[in-house]
């Protein structure tokens, strides 16, 4: 019996928070429905929509009458009602692993402004050329490599000993930056190179 889930993301599919949503299901094997939402004529802020999302956000994931957004909130819904090991783990099980997947992932959303601004998901998605870094922007796409260099040592695959949805979350913000052309140390290049090949990535990156 199919699960009654639906995923809304972005007619355009360049929302990195539509793609963690997107991945979290497809690593789940969960059977889910699309609906895309046309930012540019600004569905998200008519009726219909904010009864789904009030805050007007994409993604919002659909389960029966519960609807719920912020894609990091969505992830832990579903590893919470599709729960390991009958259904794939997303989120470390270990709470302080949990803990730190949370605070990767807090992290990626709310800093690195000047980063996002300028190195938008177009540059990955749809091969965009973009201007030189800002001195601004430069100082993020800095502590990005700093930053994640501490969180994935040498040797280290994932974020954790397992996989987890805050890797593909840590790897679409490095190749910000890997696709672009700018210095990011190898390592960090094959992390993110690894991870983009993942099947779940690369349904995504296909369904465009």
């Amino acid at each position: 019996m199919a699960v009654p889930l639906t995923l809304y993301i972005d007619n355009r599919l360049l929302s990195p928070y539509a793609m963690s949503a997107y991945v979290a299901l497809a690593e789940k094997n969960l059977d889910f429905e699309l609906r895309l939402v046309d930012l540019d004529q600004g569905e998200q802020r008519m009726a219909p929509f904010l009864c789904r999302s009030p805050t007007g956000k994409v993604p919002v994931l659909a389960h029966h009458d519960f609807y719920l957004s912020e894609s990091s909130a969505i992830a832990e819904y579903l590893e919470d009602v599709f729960p390991a090991p009958e259904y794939a783990a997303i989120c470390p099980a270990d709470p302080r692993a949990r803990a730190r997947m949370r605070q990767v992932q807090a992290w990626l959303r709310s800093d690195l402004a000047a980063l996002r601004r300028e190195r938008p998901t177009e540059v990955v998605f749809e091969g965009l050329k973009p201007a030189p870094l800002s001195d601004a922007a430069q100082l993020d796409a800095t502590r990005l490599v700093r930053v994640a260099t501490c969180l994935v040592p040498a040797g280290q695959k994932n974020l954790f000993d397992d996989w987890c949805v805050a890797d593909a979350d840590l790897a679409l913000m490095l190749n910000r930056l890997v696709l672009s052309g700018e210095d990011v140390p190898a390592r960090l290049r094959d992390y993110a190179a690894e991870q983009w090949e993942r099947p779940s990535l690369r349904r995504w990156r296909d369904g465009r």
